[in-house]
């Protein structure tokens, strides 16, 4: 499957690339980011994968989270998809900024016209793994995920929809029971159908009830000043609550006085680096 160049710039010792590639299961060409630190060029690297929020693209943590001094000195290749199909010509696709272009959820979809292209689940977990790792030096046995809002909700259903594969999982402010929240009910609807039984498989909250895996370490940074905490789309008590229940480990971290933006991602993104390097690396 053919790489196409976009991009490449220098940053601390590594290259920041990005590529354009037709994708099977979206059926459109899609971009996504890759940084090679400078241990890249010697050896085999572990993968951590990036999952942005609603309206991003693969350019928004790329150029405003300031990873990338810790990616560098931890040797982590750190892939940053776009967040859904884009130019599929559906109707409505671009009528809202929560749903269609730039708010895929992470889910494949299994509604007309939606299903054909907005198989954003299957891409990230499937085909863009399968992609990196025939193309750039990754340890395919060595993989992580993280996210924001709508990511950081993807970030969690990833893992624990797939028990295992995923090395370490963390989260900013992830939207994390959709089934109860304005934006999940919006997208699960017009995604998954009005059988609201078919939205539990992609919501985080419901999904920890039924894990079987390995022991998790999930960390969770959120900020107190968050207008969409306060507003109900993020939920983050009800799904800490599940994994109590399921003596599942979370660290969960209030920030006081951070919100929703990148501004709150760049405070705390080192910090989820080294969460990730110590299980990638270990």
């Amino acid at each position: 499957m053919a790489l196409k160049q976009i991009s490449s710039n220098k940053c601390f010792g590594g290259l920041q690339k990005v590529f354009e590639h037709d994708s099977v299961e979206l059926s459109c060409k899609m971009k996504f980011a890759v940084y090679l630190p400078p241990k890249a060029e010697t050896g085999k690297c572990p993968a951590l994968y990036w999952l942005s929020g609603l309206t991003c693209t693969e350019q928004n943590f790329i150029s405003k989270s300031g990873y990338h001094q810790a990616a560098s000195e931890h040797g982590l290749i750190v892939i940053v998809p776009d967040t859904s199909p884009r130019g599929c010509n559906i109707k409505g696709e671009d009528d809202s900024w929560d749903f269609g272009t730039g708010a895929g959820f992470y889910v494949d979809a299994t509604e007309d016209p939606w299903k054909t292209n907005y198989r954003m689940y299957s891409y990230i977990t499937e085909e863009l793994p399968q992609l990196i790792n025939a193309n750039f030096p990754v340890d395919p046995q060595r993989m992580s995920i993280f996210g924001h809002s709508m990511g950081g909700h993807g970030a969690l259903i990833c893992t624990l929809k797939n028990p295992g594969k995923y090395k370490s999982v963390s989260a900013f402010a992830p939207i994390c029971n959709p089934v109860l929240c304005p934006w999940g009910k919006k997208a699960f609807r017009g995604y998954l159908g009005t059988d609201e039984s078919k939205w539990k498989a992609y919501d985080a909250t419901h999904l920890v009830k039924s894990y079987p895996g390995s022991q998790l370490d999930i960390l969770i940074d959120q900020g107190k000043d968050d207008q969409f905490l306060s507003d109900g789309q993020l939920l983050p008590d009800n799904f800490i609550a599940a994994c109590t229940e399921k003596k599942i480990p979370v660290v969960f971290r209030l920030q006081e006085g951070y919100d929703h933006s990148y501004y709150f991602i760049a405070t705390f993104i080192t910090d989820h680096i080294r969460h990730h390097a110590k299980y990638l690396n270990a």
